[in-house]
C-alpha cells in the first residue's frame, strides 16, 4: 500500500470511528446490553452486523488495513451509521479517495483576492461582505465585513481565520449568539473541506494550534461531524451596533482553489437591518483600510444538519 493510499484510509477510519461512537445501540433498534460499555457508541461487531460485513473485515477498514470497499459495503455503512446530507456524502468521498477510485485533491490555496471579486465587495455595500479560503481565513472584505467582527484585524494577516477567531479571540468568543451553535457548525465546516486532503500544511498548522490551545475544539474536532454550508442565519451581540439576526450567503469562486464570499443582509424595515447598517456609518471606527484586500499591520496582532437523520441541508466559516 502506498504512503498516500496509507494516510487516506486512515482518514477513512478515522471517519468510521467517530461516526461510530455517536450512535446508540438504542437508535438502531439494538439492545443497550447489561454493565458499562467500554466505549461510546455502537461497538465494532455490532456495526458490521448492521453493515453486514464480516467483524474481521470491519477492523482492518477502520485501522486503514483495507482501503477497497465496494460502493455496496459503503452504502451500507452509511445506512447503519444513519448517515444524512453532508455525512453521507464525506463517507463515499473518503472510501473513494481511499480507493484510489479518485485521486484528485483540492487545488492549491490561492490567498490572492481578484480585483473583479474586491469590486463586488464594494458592491454589495452597506451589506457587510467578506472573502475566506478554504480553511477560513479572511482574505479581504468591505467596510462594514470587517466592522462585524471586531479585534480581527488587530491580528497579523495570515492569522486572519474565522475559527481561530471564534476560538482564541476574546471578542470572537462573545460575539456569536449562541456561542456554541456558531463554533460547531465552523468545525463541522473545516473537518467537511478537510476531508480530501487531510495534510494540507494551513490546515495543519491550524488545527495543531487549536488541539493545543481550545480544549472545546479539541472535543468538537474528535466528533467528525461534517457540513459544507451554503447560507443559513447568524446571531451577534456586537460590542457597538448592538444585538442583531443576520442571514448570509455563501458563494463559492471559480478558480481560485476554494475561496468564497460571505455576504449578510436583514430583513428591510427591521431593528437588525438598523443595527446593520450602523456598521457603515461614520460612528464606527474603521477596522482597517478601506475597501481593498486588508494590508498586514505594523508589527503589533441555516443550520447545517447534523450527520445523523435530519430533514434537509443548507450549507462560511
Amino acid at each position: 500500500m502506498s504512503a498516500a493510499a496509507d494516510t487516506r484510509g486512515t482518514e477513512l477510519g478515522r471517519y468510521l470511528k467517530a461516526r461510530r461512537a455517536q450512535v446508540r445501540p438504542e437508535d438502531v433498534g439494538l439492545p443497550a446490553g447489561a454493565g458499562l460499555r467500554r466505549t461510546p457508541g455502537l461497538r465494532r461487531e455490532e456495526l458490521a452486523a448492521l453493515a453486514g460485513v464480516s467483524v474481521d473485515y470491519y477492523i482492518r477498514l477502520e485501522r486503514g488495513r483495507e482501503t477497497n470497499p465496494s460502493p455496496a459495503v459503503v452504502e451500507a455503512l452509511g445506512r447503519a451509521l444513519r448517515l444524512r446530507g453532508d455525512g453521507y456524502e464525506r463517507l463515499h468521498e473518503l472510501a473513494e479517495l481511499a480507493s484510489g477510485r479518485s485521486s484528485e485533491l483540492p487545488a492549491s490555496s490561492d490567498h490572492t483576492v481578484r480585483e473583479s471579486v474586491l469590486r463586488m465587495l464594494e458592491s454589495v455595500r452597506p451589506l457587510p461582505a467578506y472573502v475566506v479560503s478554504r480553511y477560513n481565513r479572511v482574505l479581504a472584505a468591505n467596510l462594514p465585513g470587517r466592522r462585524l467582527m471586531p479585534g480581527l484585524w488587530d491580528w497579523p494577516e495570515d492569522r486572519r481565520n474565522l475559527t481561530r477567531y471564534v476560538f482564541l479571540h476574546p471578542v470572537g468568543r462573545a460575539l456569536y449568539e449562541p456561542w456554541e451553535d456558531t463554533v460547531a457548525l465552523s468545525v463541522a465546516h473545516l473537518r467537511a473541506v478537510a476531508g480530501a486532503d487531510p495534510d494540507d500544511p494551513e490546515l495543519t498548522a491550524l488545527v495543531g494550534e487549536l488541539l493545543l490551545k481550545s480544549p472545546e475544539f479539541a472535543r468538537l474536532w474528535e466528533r467528525y461531524d461534517v457540513c459544507e454550508r451554503g447560507g443559513g442565519q447568524k446571531s451577534f451581540r456586537h460590542p457597538k451596533a448592538g444585538p442583531m439576526t443576520l442571514t448570509y450567503e455563501v458563494m463559492r469562486l471559480a478558480r481560485t482553489g476554494g475561496q468564497r464570499m460571505v455576504v449578510y443582509q436583514a430583513s428591510p424595515g427591521t431593528p437588525d437591518e438598523t443595527a446593520m447598517l450602523s456598521l457603515e456609518s461614520a460612528d464606527n471606527r474603521p477596522e482597517s483600510t478601506p475597501s481593498e484586500q486588508p494590508e498586514q499591520p505594523e508589527q503589533a496582532a441555516g443550520p447545517c444538519p447534523a450527520s445523523t437523520p435530519s430533514p434537509a441541508h443548507a450549507s462560511a466559516g
